[in-house]
């Protein structure tokens, strides 16, 4: 377990410094700045390459809506969770320290800020409402974690889930950056809300972060249990009965 930790807490550090290292320092840099499309590319391949690197350890999860999700689909042991998820919050919380302390020792630094922190209304990046926000949260992170699941199954062909992954979280955040700035991962979205301006409001969206994803991530493993793959456990993923 205490592999397993260390795993996830790497693996949500990688995820977290990715996302918002490229929003804050790489996203809006004059002339070559990389862009929404960059910040959801860097997503997508820090999920692929960390699969790849310690998956094997913990699971690579690096998401507590993904490890809700996979609990309830039978993969994962429910005693696990809260140290997975505490593993997750605090791996994205130094990640998101160490950003900070290298955007703050830019020469001309000004305080304030969002710092890529996820929202809604009128914090959202293209003015997107409340229920919009809601419902993108719960479907961007229910299909995330159907690939998960599908991509992990014994009968997809073996080694490519890490791609599966990698490329499926670069799809949710082209289409979630512009209604909430993309969050998918309550962990990513206290990390970022902890560095924020007050006046930004992310702490008093935050909840739309945590418990959009959550639910989602629950929905996902809903559906892969009982409709998907029925009957499925652990030592036959890919069968039913």
């Amino acid at each position: 377990m205490f592999r397993k930790l260390f795993a996830e807490f790497f693996g949500t550090f990688w995820l977290v410094f990715a996302v918002l290292g490229t929003a804050l320092m790489a996203a809006g840099f004059p002339d070559v700045g990389v862009g929404w499309f960059g910040v959801a590319t860097a997503a997508g391949l820090a999920v692929l390459t960390m699969a790849y690197a310690v998956g094997g350890i913990s699971g690579g999860h690096f998401n507590p809506a993904v490890s809700l999700g996979l609990a309830i689909a039978n993969r994962f042991a429910w005693k696990d969770l809260i140290p997975y998820w505490v593993a997750q919050v605090i791996g994205a919380a130094v990640a998101a320290l160490v950003v900070y302390v290298i955007v703050s020792s830019k020469t001309g630094y000004v305080p304030g800020g969002n710092f890529a922190a996820n929202g809604y209304g009128e914090h959202s990046p293209d003015g997107y409402s409340m229920l919009a926000g809601l419902i993108a949260e719960i479907v961007l992170t229910g299909m995330f974690v159907l690939v998960i699941l599908g991509s992990t199954s014994t009968a997809a062909p073996a080694g490519f889930a890490p791609l599966a992954i990698g490329l499926a979280l670069l799809v949710v955040h082209l289409i979630g950056i512009p209604v909430t700035n993309a969050s998918v991962n309550p962990a990513r979205s206290i990390a970022a809300a902890l560095f924020a301006s007050p006046e930004t409001g992310a702490w008093g969206q935050i909840w739309l972060f945590i418990a959009g994803p959550l639910v989602g991530g629950a929905l996902g493993g809903v559906i892969w249990r009982y409709v998907l793959a029925p009957g499925e456990s652990p030592a036959g993923i890919g069968q039913t009965r």
